[in-house]
């Protein structure tokens, strides 16, 4: 009885493994930012490689980031981080290098984002989608609106209003150090320490409603809770497009101070499920038609070279691709490393307890 158990328990297992193969086969498990891929292009897939896609989502770079130190890495095949945290992934080991040769569409990315300064040689990352960070308000309720960081900053600008915050610390940081002169990417000690006051004396405020990212807040002011906040072009474009009698009220800007650009892009998590088909996604994603498509779905400026004969209009004017004048005052948020890691993580606890 004791061997005919013994084989018995090797079938089980061996039918369970080549169970949890065929179902790894068949999925890919995406984590990406929420209302960021056009429905159209997953069902394409699915059908193109008889796969179930599951989607997953996040609001915010530190939630992503928690989620895969929290066993995460090994439950996803590609996730969708922002530059400044593709570092931290690649040195902290959650993330794998790509298998180049199955990507033949890479050769559509535009130069500007083929060889980065957060992935040189584009070795752990293809991008997804560019865009920027800026001021969402009311224009009702500031029809004189200035063009800068003190509609959150200045209570005299804004003395009752219900405004936001940023809830991914370096965004709001950035914006503080751009307010007071230091420039978005400002990095050193002096600046932040001065950034993380105007942070907290902000918070201090009667009519802070706290810290909220992108969705959420275009959210927050269609509803009429909070009148100022920080988002997305890409988002409030869609927002927009999709419900124009609603949002014809609330417009975007990138104050003069100076505001960030970023670039999405794809990677793999080092212990993901189905490499092999995370491969097949990021090239679907780089093909020409569909990196338009996603474009055109979700109102972001594409870094695809090959997409821009196919892409809509108005991805082509502001907000989607920012005037001259602001591209020069746009910057990467900076990655961080170490101690200056360490050193910015305790003034964003400092500015988030107090």
């Amino acid at each position: 009885m004791k061997n005919v158990t013994t084989r018995l328990a090797v079938s089980l297992g061996s039918l369970l493994l080549v169970g949890a193969a065929q179902a790894q086969e068949n999925r890919l498990y995406l984590f990406n930012w929420t209302e960021y891929m056009d429905p159209e292009i997953i069902e394409a897939f699915e059908e193109k490689y008889d796969v179930e896609v599951v989607q997953n989502y996040f609001n915010s770079l530190p939630e992503m980031f928690a989620k895969l130190n929290a066993g995460g890495v090994s439950q996803y095949d590609i996730i969708v981080p922002s530059n400044y945290y593709i570092p931290r992934l690649i040195e902290t080991g959650l993330v794998q290098k790509l298998d180049k040769p199955k990507l033949s569409n890479l050769g559509n990315v535009m130069e500007q984002f083929q060889n980065p300064s957060y992935d040189p040689d584009s070795e752990y990352s293809a991008p997804y989608q560019w865009g920027t960070t800026g001021i969402i308000y009311n224009t009702e309720t500031f029809p004189e609106a200035p063009k800068s960081w003190s509609l959150l900053f200045d209570p005299e600008v804004n003395p009752s209003h219900p405004f936001a915050l940023m809830g991914d610390g370096q965004v709001s940081m950035g914006s503080a150090c751009a307010y007071l002169g230091h420039g978005y990417d400002c990095t050193d000690m002096s600046g932040w320490r001065e950034a993380a006051q105007l942070l907290i004396d902000t918070k201090g405020r009667d009519n802070f409603s706290g810290f909220v990212d992108g969705t959420p807040a275009l959210q927050q002011l269609a509803r009429g809770v909070a009148h100022v906040g920080l988002s997305y072009n890409g988002d409030y474009l869609f927002f927009k497009e999709e419900d124009p009698e609603t949002f014809e009220t609330i417009d975007f800007m990138l104050p003069d101070e100076g505001a960030e650009m970023w670039v999405d892009a794809m990677l793999i998590p080092s212990e993901a499920p189905n490499p092999d088909m995370a491969h097949k996604f990021i090239d679907f994603i780089l093909d020409a038609e569909i990196g338009a498509q996603l474009s055109n779905y979700n109102y972001y400026a594409s870094p695809n070279a090959a997409a821009e004969p196919h892409l809509d209009k108005v991805l082509t004017q502001p907000p989607v691709q920012p005037s001259e004048e602001d591209m020069e005052r746009l910057r990467f948020t900076p990655s961080l490393s170490g101690d200056q890691l360490q050193n910015f993580q305790q003034l964003w606890s400092e500015v988030q307890a107090r």
